[in-house]
């Protein structure tokens, strides 16, 4: 069982949702805006977030962004908008999943179930130059500082060291880091990988490109 946040402004779908994930067997917190769901998260504990873009006072985008800086928690945006541009924002900011309206009550709760076992996978605790991952709190060291990544970053780095000199497609990427139910692109592993690569600094030469192939992680470059 979990602690699901619900953010959603419109009433009734607010309590669709959250009766279907109870029913679910997950503990439901609700938010009525990004205001909200802010205090929310602030004063309770929560293991994944669903989230509506379209709200007043402060959009999903926004709440997406300032959530990952304080926490890993996995995020499904929820929103009516449909648009490639849209959705890639979304994953910038770290939402892990988009679902975009209408949908399938099963399929969301399905989503959810996966996002949180991919969550509470532990990864032997493992090491390449002078990154350093701790499993147990989720965290990643350079140099023996932590990195400020995102959930999603976060998998990327431990997927990538856990499999090293291993060649691995975006696709590949795509199907197992962020789930063969993933409505994306492979832009998405582009993205992620640049911006991971930036935080790593010089240490990111570890992920090392291969054209036409996609990407592996050389533990001692």
């Amino acid at each position: 069982m979990a602690n699901i946040l619900v953010v959603e402004d419109e009433k009734a779908l607010q309590d669709i949702l959250a009766d279907y994930i109870q029913k679910g067997g997950h503990t439901c917190l609700t938010a009525d805006d990004g205001v909200d769901a802010l205090a929310v998260l602030k004063n309770s504990p929560v293991d994944l977030m669903i989230l509506d873009v379209m709200m007043p006072y402060l959009d999903g985008f926004s709440v997406c962004r300032m959530a990952r800086e304080k926490s890993s928690m996995p995020i499904i945006m929820l929103t009516a908008k449909s648009a490639e541009d849209d959705k890639l924002k979304g994953y910038d900011y770290g939402a892990d999943d988009y679902i975009t309206k209408p949908f399938s009550l099963r399929l969301l709760l399905a989503k959810v179930n996966a996002l949180l076992r991919r969550s509470a996978a532990v990864f032997p605790g493992i090491s390449a130059g002078k990154i350093t991952l701790w499993p147990d709190a989720r965290t990643a060291c350079l140099d023996g500082l932590e990195l400020t990544l995102t959930h999603k970053e976060y998998e990327l780095l431990a997927f990538f060291m856990a499999n090293p000199g291993r060649v691995f497609s975006r696709q590949q990427l795509l199907d197992r880091v962020w789930g063969y139910d993933f409505e994306g692109t492979t832009r998405t592993v582009d993205t992620h990988v640049k911006t991971l690569r930036h935080k790593l600094g010089d240490e990111g030469r570890h992920i090392v490109t291969l054209i036409r192939s996609g990407y592996k992680f050389e533990a001692a470059v």
